[in-house]
Formats: structure tokens, C-alpha cells, sequence
């Protein structure tokens, strides 16, 4: 299991995802993280429950009011920082939280390092993430 919290609105959004990441930590706590929409995608993670990731947010830049934020229990991977969600994709413009298992990640993931994908984590999200990247886009004008 796995949690996940998303806010748009007014207030900071830092504060309400960390507030609803508390209240489903017993969903996973072997790491946390949070994505936050501001002056760019900027993605904030730690190995542990809740309250580490709270330590290490102290003295970010963290003014935004769009971002989500996701408990981890591993599935893939071990609990450490690299593996805690969110992803980013290899641009850093988008990122990506799931909950389950991709069965067939490793031969997604062997395609895409064929067509030169790097990972920096050993999990089926990012694999997901690279995958969507990765889909052609034909755009008719």
C-alpha cells in the first residue's frame, strides 16, 4: 500500500500535502516525498515516515500552491531516497506518483535503456514515467 495527496488552491501547498501525507503514512512509511510546482518542477524526497522529509524541507523554497506527495511502501526497490516518489521524467518536466505494481517494468525498462533512457532509481514508476515520455506524439496541423 501507498498513499497519495494532491492539492490546487490557494494555500500553501506544502503544508496541506504534508498534513494528508501524515494522515496515511500507516499506508507506507519507507520513504516520502513531494512535488511542488514553483519557479519550475521541483521534486523534495527522504528515506523514512513523514517527519523526515519534514526535517529536510526547513530552509527550502517551498512557496507554491499546486504539488502532490506520496507514502511509499517498497515494492521495488529498497526504501532510500532515490527510490522514494515522485519520479521525474529525464527533463524534469513532468513527474509521475503510482500506487501498484507495472508486471512487465523490467522489459519495458531493457527497451528503453536500449534507446539510451537513464534511471536513477530501481523502481516501476520511473520506468512508467520514461515509458510515457517515450510514446511517439503525431500531431496533425
Amino acid at each position: 500500500m501507498c498513499g497519495i495527496v494532491a492539492y490546487v488552491g490557494p494555500r500553501q501547498a506544502h503544508e496541506v500535502i504534508i498534513k494528508g501525507l501524515k494522515r496515511l503514512e500507516y499506508r507506507g512509511y519507507d520513504s516520502t516525498g513531494i512535488a511542488l510546482l514553483n519557479g519550475g518542477l521541483n521534486i523534495y524526497k527522504k528515506k523514512g515516515k513523514v517527519s523526515e522529509l519534514e526535517s529536510f524541507l526547513k530552509g527550502q523554497t517551498l512557496d507554491s500552491h499546486i504539488g502532490m506527495g506520496h507514502t511509499r511502501w517498497a515494492t521495488h526497490g529498497e526504501p532510500n531516497d532515490e527510490n522514494a516518489h515522485p519520479h521525474y521524467s529525464a527533463t524534469k518536466k513532468l513527474a509521475i506518483i503510482h500506487n501498484g505494481i507495472i508486471e512487465n517494468y523490467s522489459s519495458l525498462k531493457q527497451d528503453l535503456l536500449r534507446k539510451g533512457h537513464t534511471f536513477l532509481s530501481e523502481t516501476d514508476t520511473e520506468v512508467f514515467i520514461h515509458f510515457i515520455v517515450d510514446i511517439p506524439v503525431n500531431v496533425t496541423t
